[in-house]
């Protein structure tokens, strides 16, 4: 059975944070918008990644905070009520119920159709219901692509056949493993090896590389190697899965180094692009691929085609996804009333905060919070520079947050131009710190501007003196 078409302004594929923003800046803007989801309208964010991932990891940083202050320490009588931090986490997730991210859609004056919603040919969309019904939407003005990205597992010898978890599992999951092996030290590794060591699993980590978090400045993977270390977590470098299988119940890699055993395995890998299956061949473009795109996230040769959040691979954060989100719609909006979009750097229509620094925070212990280059990007770019590091456990403000702080924040300058390139902090409690960062990043606050920037005391943000003192030398 087929449903008469329907026509809207613009077409949403993708209803997770950056599909609901494309939408609501359109609507705002006087034009009519609909969002296609197969899945929870809210998407990866709200159900498998950034609110659960935090919440599993917040009763443990919030336990290390208290015993790291003397006389707030004798509180700690027990230990981590396990079932209840992970019944915390439902309530985040709503327990995977999507109704109030529904009824803030209706809210908001935009229309939602279930299904999976495939291309056409230009402007044009067939959603497949769950029923197996279709409807034919069609664009006036654009069809925005947000299907985001998929994890992604190795091509390795029975990896596929032992029901590996994905970042999925690993934030859904209702009890914790016995013994959890984690494949993957980036973000969702270190940040999943962590919170299910604390929940009560015994955690192996194994890393191809030789580095934790190799996008970071090195001291941000010495330091959270370390404190998993610390917590009991078996890490393990320059180590490569060659083959997986079952062994009854239990998961059984090998490896150069011999058999890795567990209870259940979390590949954290890699993302790839969800565009398999949208219908980009019938435009032109080839399915599975990250979509490319231009500085307004319109993919070149079409007037019509927009690629944004993950799906285009250009920083895969969910505050990234909702930022472009906001320059794509004003740019959808602006070219709907027929007016000329300026794609200079500072236009409200283009993104180029993700090319030029996007924040990022890991929720490790300690947490890393890094916004800009680090050192060897800058390096690569060729850029003179110059480092500047400082221990934050020597300012005052971090004295009082905790006896024993242990921190350091690292500054990369333009030794020409005299402003920030990259700031990375290392510490507990430093995601607060990063928007400073990444405002003065970002705007391209001179160093002899940012002297008049004088941080309260006794706080934490002291460091920001202390880093120009010691650049100034």
């Amino acid at each position: 059975m087929t449903t008469p078409d329907q026509t809207y302004d613009v077409i949403v594929l993708g209803a997770g944070s950056t599909g609901e923003n494309v939408a609501d800046i359109a609507v705002r803007g006087g034009l009519s918008a609909v969002l296609v989801e197969p899945e929870l309208v809210g998407g990866e964010c709200s159900y498998w990644a950034c609110m659960p991932s935090k919440v599993l990891l917040r009763g443990s940083e919030a336990i290390a905070a208290a015993r790291a202050v003397r006389g707030a320490a004798a509180a700690v009588t027990g230990e981590q009520d396990v079932a209840a931090t992970l019944a915390r986490r439902n309530s985040f997730t709503h327990d995977w119920d999507d109704s109030g991210q529904v009824d803030w859609v209706k809210s908001a004056g935009i229309d939602l159709v279930r299904g999976t919603g495939r291309l056409a040919g230009e402007k044009r969309i067939v959603v497949t219901r769950p029923d197996g019904t279709e409807v034919t939407l069609t664009a006036r003005q654009a069809v925005a692509v947000c299907t985001g990205s998929r994890p992604a597992v190795p091509a390795v010898e029975g990896l596929a056949d032992v029901a590996p978890w994905t970042p999925r599992e690993a934030t859904s999951a209702q009890a914790a493993p016995g013994r959890l092996v984690v494949v993957g030290g980036g973000y969702v590794g270190c940040e999943m090896a962590t919170a299910w060591q604390q929940l009560g699993s015994a955690v192996t980590l194994l890393q191809r590389g030789r580095r934790l978090l190799p996008g970071l400045e090195p001291a941000a993977g010495e330091a959270v190697l370390a404190s998993l270390r610390e917590l009991g977590v078996d890490v393990r470098l320059g180590s490569e899965i060659r083959s997986a299988r079952r062994d009854g119940a239990e998961v059984v890699l090998t490896t150069a180094e011999g058999e890795v055993r567990g209870d259940e395995v979390l590949i954290a890998t890699g993302r790839a692009a969800r565009t398999e299956d949208v219908g980009l061949d019938t435009v032109g473009l080839e399915p599975g691929s990250y979509l490319d795109v231009d500085e307004s996230l319109r993919v070149p040769g079409t007037s019509w085609l927009y690629a944004v959040g993950d799906v285009n691979g250009r920083k895969q954060l969910t505050h990234m996804g909702k930022y472009q989100a906001r320059q794509a719609g004003n740019a959808i909006v602006a070219r709907a009333r027929g007016e000329q979009v300026d794609l200079s750097d500072w236009s409200p229509y283009v993104a180029t905060a993700d090319r030029r620094a996007a924040p990022s925070v890991v929720f490790t212990e300690p947490q890393i919070g890094a916004v800009g280059l680090t050192a060897a990007q800058a390096a690569d770019a060729g850029l003179p520079h110059r480092v500047v590091q400082y221990e934050i456990g020597d300012v005052s403000g971090a004295a009082v947050f905790a006896d024993g702080y242990r921190g350091t924040a690292i500054a990369v300058v333009d030794t020409e131009r005299e402003v920030l390139l990259g700031v990375t902090f290392i510490g507990p409690g430093v995601a607060e710190l990063l928007h400073s960062a990444t405002v003065a990043v970002v705007a391209e606050v001179p160093v002899s501007r940012l002297w008049h920037a004088v941080p309260s005391y006794p706080t934490i943000s002291e460091v920001w003196l202390r880093l120009l003192e010691t650049y100034r030398g």
